[in-house]
């Protein structure tokens, strides 16, 4: 399950990590809490046509002089935009449906009306710095938990996307569409997985987001619509690479704080005391050694943390 992540990339940032383009009027709140119903990024690929003006391509008459073909072909240009977070199927009476559709089961994708439209041609990629995952202990006391890449790049997640029109828009109002997204789960790697950090996973919770390596995320956003057997065998792909992807991960607690949404900041990201809180040091193999596990070339929290937040000197990393 994926119910909360962070995103708090500046945009041209996420559009050089994406290799992407953007529109120079895209705007994103950047966030350490981002919630189902938020706007959230999210990176697909439209056709649009030759003349750099980013239009939709449509059909066209007329004759194209030799050696102007390839200056007026539709081309496959990948591009960044802002949905709604909870997927609204075309065919929804409203925007209530997005709320429980924040996720979608890979197992069930072609099955479940919300969802088997879009697998099949409106495929995207969620990014995200990370995402929060919470771990029960006894009485129910919780800790939550900050799963992400250890170099503080972005990670990528299966996504798939919907336009939907509201019918209380007169047709022609620029407001009348609604893009949303949805983020794909698979289940979690078993907890006595070998690996420490799928170990870790598992132990965790029993759903993962479905993470994309760099291929990965070029096949799943490629254009095209395809069969119930082509999505089949994409999604088979993509699932494949799944575990040996998040495999690079790392785990560590954070402050309880995040659990409400009124809550939103650098701060929260701060490493907390695993003294009474659920732990996940009952998998085999797992190392709970505080330790700064700082990429080459990258800055460690002292060096980077905003005016007024306290820089932790270590990290309870858990992996």
């Amino acid at each position: 399950m994926c119910g909360r992540y962070v995103m708090a990339k500046a945009i041209g940032d996420l559009v050089a990590e994406a290799e992407a383009e953007a529109d120079a009027n895209l705007e994103l709140r950047q966030s350490w809490n981002v919630a189902p119903t938020s706007d959230v990024p999210v990176v697909l690929e439209r056709l649009i046509d030759g003349t750099g003006t980013g239009a939709p391509q449509t059909a066209g008459t007329g004759t194209v002089r030799e050696g102007e073909v390839s200056a007026r072909q539709p081309q496959a240009v990948r591009q960044v935009h802002v949905a709604r977070w909870g997927l609204v199927p075309g065919w929804a009476k409203d925007i209530s449906v997005g709320v429980r559709a924040f996720n979608a089961r890979s197992e069930t994708l072609l099955e479940k009306p919300t969802f088997r439209d879009a697998v099949l041609s409106r495929r995207c990629a969620v990014p995200m710095e990370g995402y929060y995952e919470w771990k029960t202990g006894p009485g129910n006391s919780k800790q939550p938990y900050f799963v992400h890449r250890p170099d503080g790049k972005l990670s990528w997640f299966a996504g798939l996307y919907e336009w939907w029109a509201d019918p209380a828009v007169p047709p022609g109002d620029p407001d009348r569409w609604l893009l949303s997204t949805t983020i794909i789960t698979l289940a979690a790697p078993d907890p006595e997985d070998p690996h420490p950090v799928l170990a870790g996973l598992g132990a965790l919770h029993n759903r993962l987001p479905l993470p994309l390596s760099s291929a990965a995320l070029d096949a799943w956003t490629a254009l095209g619509t395809l069969n119930n057997t082509g999505a089949l065998d994409l999604l088979g792909q993509v699932l494949d690479q799944a575990y040996p992807t998040a495999s690079n991960w790392q785990i560590r607690a954070v402050d309880p704080a995040v659990g409400s949404v009124r809550n939103d900041g650098p701060w929260l990201l701060e490493p907390r005391e695993l003294d009474a809180a659920p732990r996940l040091d009952t998998v085999p193999g797992l190392d709970t050694t505080p330790r700064l596990d700082t990429a080459p070339g990258q800055d460690t929290a002292s060096d980077s943390a905003p005016d007024g937040v306290r820089a932790p000197a270590t990290e309870d990393v858990l992996f």
